[in-house]
């Protein structure tokens, strides 16, 4: 996590800094694992809501809705 933190750009660090880690996937069931990430990088953590489904569910929210997501990413660039 914190090698991570290192190679983000500035832009994103102050949001990561402000709204704080979100973990998700089978890792964020680990006891006070939210806990331990906060007191080692110094930056608040949080466990995802359905930590084991939360990824599937916003990639297929993503791929209902290509067209929007599509145009969001392709302008950032």
């Amino acid at each position: 996590v914190r090698n991570v933190l290192q190679d983000t750009p500035p832009e994103l660090c102050s949001d990561i800094i402000d709204k704080g880690i979100m973990i998700s996937g089978g890792g964020a069931l680990l006891k006070n694992i939210d806990t331990l990430v906060t007191r080692i990088t110094g930056v608040p953590c949080h466990i995802a809501d359905e930590p084991l489904l939360c990824v599937a569910k916003g990639a297929g929210v993503v791929l209902n809705n290509l067209d929007v997501y599509k145009k969001n990413v392709m302008t950032k660039r």
